[in-house]
Formats: structure tokens, sequence, C-alpha cells
């Protein structure tokens, strides 16, 4: 079997992957992200685009130094055109979500495939997610159940906890709002001779 690496820190993105059934390694890529992010916008990038330079970056970056098949992830928030970067503390992340109340925002989760530093595939979902007209009261108490862990997302919840309450509504692939587009990902893993076909 080829090895697999995980260029990322993300306990969410490791957890879709164990769950899969997929044994890899972790490699932290040390991309500065802002610098990338300011440079993609910079040349009116959109926060889609954002997404899957990041993931390409960070996949380079680690298969450049380390052997066998690295994956790089990334996830924008975009609302009303505008990129969100994850929250600094919590009350930025109330101001975010009472922000978002009532209304849709996007997730684009971009996933990458590198080997020797090069992209050997990537793919982009994107995801609507509305979140319901929810109490201050209701607010609060989400905030309290869920501590710092929140600034872990940059939509500050994790749908697979009690951020679920949040929404009205939710279209779009379960492992992208995750922040790791899987299906095509196995596809390639497969493909690659990383898991048996």
């Amino acid at each position: 079997m080829s090895r697999v690496i995980l260029a990322s820190q993300s306990a969410a993105r490791s957890q879709v992957l164990a769950g899969a059934g997929v044994t890899f390694d972790r490699i932290v890529s040390g991309v500065d992200e802002d610098l990338v992010k300011s440079r993609i916008q910079g040349d009116g990038g959109s926060p889609r685009a954002v997404a899957l330079a990041l993931a390409e970056i960070k996949a380079m970056t680690v298969s450049t130094g380390h052997q066998g098949l690295v994956i790089g992830a990334d996830q924008t928030l975009e609302f009303d055109g505008a990129l969100y970067d994850k929250a600094v503390d919590r009350a930025e992340a109330r101001a975010r979500l009472l922000a978002l109340r009532g209304k849709p925002h996007f997730l684009h989760s971009a996933v990458a495939l590198a080997l020797d530093g090069e992209i050997l595939w990537s793919e982009t979902a994107s995801a609507t997610l509305t979140l319901r007209d929810f109490s201050e009261a209701f607010l609060d108490h989400y905030l309290d159940l869920e501590g710092d862990g929140l600034l872990g997302s940059v939509g500050c919840y994790r749908l697979e906890g009690p951020g679920a309450q949040l929404f009205s509504a939710i279209e779009g692939d379960y492992f992208a709002i995750l922040g790791l587009p899987l299906i095509g990902l196995l596809d390639q893993l497969r493909q690659r001779g990383a898991l048996i076909p």
C-alpha cells in the first residue's frame, strides 16, 4: 500500500479520514495561510478559489519533503460575498453567529492530492447552510456548551455536535461540511494503490 499523509492539523479532518478506514500519517504544512489568502483575494479570487489554493499549496509543500501521497485540504466560509476567517475569541464568534442568524452562507471545502511536489488531483465542494432564527438565550447556552472549541471552525459550529441545533436548512455534501470532501478522494486513493480497490 502507498503511504498516505494528511497535511493538516484539523482534528475533524483526521476523524473523517480515520473513520473511513484510511491509515495515514499527519504532517502539518506550515503554510502561511494569511499570506496565501491575501495574494488570492488581491488577484480577485473568490472564497472558493482561496480554499482550493490553500489545499493545493499545503499538499505540494508537504509532498516536496516527504514520500507518499499527500492530502491537502482547506475550507472557507463565504457570507454576502466576503471571506470569513476563524473567530479569534468568543465575542467574535457570538457576533458572527448573530450576523449569520436566519440567513444562508456557503462553506467551500477543497481537497488536493500531491506526490513529489506535484498536484495529481483536486476537487472543491460547496454547501449552503442556513442558520435558524435562534434566540440570544439559545446562542449564549450554545457558546457555553462549546467553549473555545468553536474557535476551531470557520463557522463557529460543529455540525456533528450541539451546533446541529443552529440550522434550519443544509444543502450539500456532509463530508464537505466537515472540511474534507471524501468520496472523490477515496476513489483517487484506490486508483493510486493506497486503498484496496
